[in-house]
């Protein structure tokens, strides 16, 4: 707990990350920010997708749409915490000797999540949930 506390610390004052051990290989941290930006990509994405099913499904029964969009909205709410949680541990780990790079379950959870969400929207499509407008 008092890692994940130091952790969120660390998201709004990240030049303090310096303070742990020695610089990495900039390369690395270069690696570790590109990997960042890409689950915010992920995020991004997730959230215009739980937009777009608000809004551009309307003939879904309202339940329907609203539940497919509020987990969309929640993998992306998600997936963007955990982008900045996982570089900043990254990025301590790096500044450590010896320490290995975090693992984590939160890319199996988030493919769980997109794929059920995937499989309802399949449903809906062969069951025609719709308003009937």
């Amino acid at each position: 707990m008092i890692d994940f506390v130091k952790d969120v610390r660390l998201w709004f004052a990240p030049a303090r990350v310096r303070d742990e051990g020695v610089t990495p290989d900039y390369r690395f941290s270069l690696a570790n920010e590109r990997t960042f930006l890409a689950w915010i990509r992920t995020a991004l994405a997730l959230i215009g997708g739980g937009f777009a099913v608000d809004q551009f499904l309307p003939d879904l029964r309202w339940a329907v749409r609203v539940a497919m969009a509020f987990a969309l909205l929640a993998l992306g709410a998600a997936c963007a915490l955990r982008a900045v949680n996982h570089w900043v541990q990254c990025e301590r780990a790096m500044r450590r000797r010896g320490e290995d790079l975090p693992m984590s379950r939160f890319p199996v959870v988030l493919s769980l999540g997109v794929g059920l969400v995937a499989v309802g929207m399949v449903v809906v499509i062969l069951l025609g949930w719709t308003t009937g407008r």
